[in-house]
């Protein structure tokens, strides 16, 4: 990230390694079936980098940026000859005790700035351009809480990649050459029962997660009869090769509602280690030893996307135009 000078310029959209923030929008949204709510949608996926630059020059130092992921069916539509090797709908997992939920999704929109109001006045002005072409199908506003932790106590994202080690697990390479630097993303929302989790003693809550809730120090657990959540979301290949992906999970909540959360969204390079690291979590390994984390947190979405780099957003938005042009 050394070749950046993003405090001199606004973010580029589809810039998958833009700096985690302090305030962040979720949206997914579907498409209306109809040739010009499609055309509508693409005109503006095209123009997504000039919107980030309309409301992110305002105040540079706000950081705002924005990922636009697309679904599996909407890719469909576009009867593309060209489509992202890996890309296909979230299949649910059903776990011996708890499922991971397949839900809808044509797009997603993943807005991150210092600032909640630039993501609120993005957010604002892109779905009056989308206009009835979209209807939205989930709309989270994610907060950092504290030291980057999540409302469980437990600091959320220490494994992330850096440096170098980021495109390398986040970032498409030339096994897929004509999709290069664009990501699979992979949303879930979470609801946790805190109140639950409160009544569990902090030791318990320490063995779950696989991290001291303190000072985040990495329990070893190898020897334990059950694995933490750290353990589990850990992928090794056959090869012995660990295969890590890129987290920006933010909490959000409404007390009021008895309403809290995370919003997981993974970045991965391979759709696979993501797809693992959950049956993992609710199968279980060895099957029926799941994630304990699931009897606290349970998800109420789940949807895969496939993230382009920038040109090649422009380009597909350029195609669909052509194509509906012929018609």
């Amino acid at each position: 990230m050394s070749d950046k000078s993003w405090d001199r310029v606004p973010i580029d959209a589809q810039s998958i390694d833009a700096p985690l923030s302090q305030a962040a929008v979720f949206l997914v949204v579907t498409v209306a079936s109809d040739p010009t709510a499609l055309a509508k949608t693409f005109s503006v996926l095209g123009g997504l980098d000039d919107l980030v630059k309309t409301v992110g020059f305002r105040d540079l130092s706000g950081r705002l940026s924005c990922i636009a992921g697309i679904g599996s069916n909407l890719w469909d539509r576009l009867h593309s000859e060209q489509r992202p090797q890996e890309l296909k709908p979230f299949a649910t997992i059903a776990g011996p005790v708890h499922t991971a939920p397949s839900t809808p999704g044509d797009l997603l929109f993943h807005i991150r700035s210092e600032r909640p109001d630039l993501c609120f006045e993005f957010e604002r002005i892109l779905l009056d351009s989308l206009g009835d072409a979209v209807s939205v199908v989930d709309e989270v506003s994610g907060f950092r809480y504290f030291d980057a932790r999540d409302l469980l106590g437990f600091v959320d994202g220490t494994a992330n990649p850096t440096g170098l080690d980021l495109p390398e697990a986040a970032l498409v390479g030339d096994e897929d050459f004509k999709f290069a630097g664009g990501s699979y993303v992979l949303v879930q929302k979470y609801l946790h029962d805190l109140n639950a989790w409160a009544r569990t003693p902090t030791p318990a809550q320490e063995a779950i997660i696989g991290r001291t809730k303190i000072d985040n120090i990495e329990i070893d657990d190898d020897d334990a009869p059950r694995k933490s959540h750290k353990s589990l979301a850990t992928i090794v290949d056959a090869d012995g090769v660990e295969h890590d992906i890129l987290r920006d999970n933010m909490p959000f909540g409404r007390p009021g509602q008895k309403e809290f959360g995370t919003y997981f969204i993974g970045y991965t390079r391979h759709l696979w280690v993501i797809e693992k690291m959950l049956e993992r979590m609710f199968v279980g390994d060895p099957p029926g030893a799941y994630d304990r984390l699931l009897d606290f947190s349970t998800p109420q979405t789940g949807t895969t996307f496939f993230a382009p780099t920038r040109p090649t957003l422009q380009l597909l938005a350029q195609m669909v135009q052509e194509k509906l042009a012929a018609t």
